[in-house]
């Protein structure tokens, strides 16, 4: 690839590390070049990744470089918590890059703004009664994988900026007599606290089925325990979880989908309500697309819309899942190349 107006952008991960080369074109639209994708443990720094992945490419006169991290960006430095690596900072980015404007993102900034740029077939609409039209007001957005992040895009009045922050950490708000003995379950678990992120995450998934399984609630298919036994991993484990509560093979693994995505949809509500979010609610990670049925089977939305006064607004609110893996890179990419041409 010859010199053009090129940009780099990445989603950086504890578990991996994705790259991408964009180029914009004279309307200011991106476009994907070139991606790559690392496993973060693997690596010794963020830098080294950007080293391995300009040397295998051809490109000159990048413009500007933006990575999403999982962690907090102070002054434009982040030491990240789930990877041994150096203090990475926006200076010592731009030197390995060879970029003369770098930027640090939350990660969920980073996937928030990247949102604003995916096509309509990127999405999945879970509220059935949400107003379509232009995307004009503050919006939400919350994604549960690894953990539960979250983040707001405000919107000025022309248009939408994204602002970080620890929100999953937030205190978990039990609404039933089910959800309170699973609050009481994992407080005694982690010494007194517990927040949303304890169950709307892989991790808290797999402790919400537990729960459910000790209580004694529900029959279980015999066939379970060894499928069960047989996965060497929690994702593997979820993955079976899910699958049986899906096909609706087992009492215990729907009610652990149904339970779920209730409380996922109470706290999208919460955020919702939060930052008035008439711009509407995304939900990305990548837990949604997995269990996109059972989000929109009614759960969810009964969540969601359990705001008392509040749920005749909630109720117009557009609420979608996106699809589109890339979406942290392209909002990465998306927010260097607006603030290097100031747009």
């Amino acid at each position: 690839m010859g010199q053009g107006n090129l940009f780099l952008a990445g989603d950086i991960g504890g578990t991996k590390t994705s790259l991408a080369m964009m180029e914009a074109d004279a309307a200011g639209a991106l476009a994907i070049r070139r991606t790559e994708t690392f496993t973060s443990a693997s690596e010794s720094s963020l830098e080294s990744i950007i080293a391995k992945f300009l040397s295998r490419g051809r490109e000159t006169g990048i413009q500007g470089a933006c990575f999403g991290v999982a962690g907090a960006i102070i002054d434009g430095r982040c030491k990240t918590t789930n990877l041994p690596w150096p203090e990475m900072s926006e200076a010592g980015l731009a030197k390995a890059a060879g970029a003369p404007r770098v930027k640090l993102l939350n990660d969920l900034e980073a996937m928030a703004y990247g949102m604003l740029f995916l096509a309509p077939s990127d999405f999945v609409e879970l509220n059935p009664s949400g107003k379509p039209g232009p995307a004009r007001g503050h919006a939400a957005v919350l994604a549960a994988g690894t953990g539960l992040g979250e983040a707001i895009l405000a919107w000025d009045g022309a248009r939408h900026m994204p602002i970080g922050s620890e929100g999953g950490h937030c205190s978990f708000a039990p609404q039933t007599e089910l959800e309170v003995e699973l609050w009481r379950y994992l407080r005694s678990r982690f010494s007194g606290h517990v927040s949303y992120e304890r169950i709307l995450s892989g991790p808290g998934f797999a402790d919400l089925f537990a729960f459910l399984r000790q209580s004694g609630r529900f029959e279980e298919n015999p066939a379970l325990e060894a499928e069960l036994a047989a996965c060497s991993n929690l994702g593997q484990r979820n993955a079976v979880v899910s699958r049986h509560g899906l096909a609706g093979t087992d009492n215990v693994c729907k009610a652990t989908l149904e339970t779920f995505a209730s409380i996922y949809g109470a706290e999208a509500g919460n955020l919702a309500l939060k930052c008035m979010a008439t711009g509407g609610v995304f939900i990305g990670g990548g837990i949604a697309p997995k269990i996109i049925d059972a989000l929109k089977s009614g759960s969810f939305i009964e969540g969601f819309l359990a705001k008392g006064r509040f749920a005749s607004l909630l109720k117009t609110l557009p609420v979608r899942v996106a699809t589109n893996p890339n979406t942290p890179v392209l909002g990465s990419g998306y927010y260097i190349f607006h603030l290097v041409n100031r747009r």
